[in-house]
């Protein structure tokens, strides 16, 4: 990051750290408005123990409700699945989205600790 563009970034909870079991106990509840994010995001994600598997989507809406959600294409390209412990981010233009976000943990078997952050740099900053 150049300058002072980290001590700017605003952060939000895409979702708050979980055990869970299923799909729909790793995904996001309520969609976060990137729309006031300039340039590039990024969604961090913090894997704790993986019993079994979890892959990682994020998608975009129309809303934060999540309506029309769809997944995006992210700069690191196809998401593969997590590795316990390990740290991943993925990064993707704000402006090129529909305005939300959301995360999907898809998982085949559970349960799987996880927690995900997204921050940006807001405009006119």
């Amino acid at each position: 990051m150049l300058g002072n563009e980290a001590q700017a970034a605003v952060v939000s909870s895409l979702l708050n750290t979980v055990s869970a079991a299923n799909t729909a106990a790793a995904t996001t509840t309520t969609y976060i408005d990137v729309r006031r994010f300039e340039g590039d995001a990024e969604v961090v994600i913090m894997p704790g123990a993986i019993t079994g598997s979890i892959t990682p989507s994020i998608n975009d809406a129309t809303d934060s409700a999540g309506t029309g959600t769809a997944a995006i294409s992210v700069n690191e390209g196809a998401f593969t699945a997590l590795v316990a412990n390990t740290p991943r981010k993925y990064t993707f233009r704000a402006g090129a989205t529909r305005g939300f976000i959301g995360f999907i943990g898809t998982i085949v078997t559970g349960p799987a600790l996880v927690g995900v952050a997204i921050q940006g740099r807001p405009k006119n900053f």
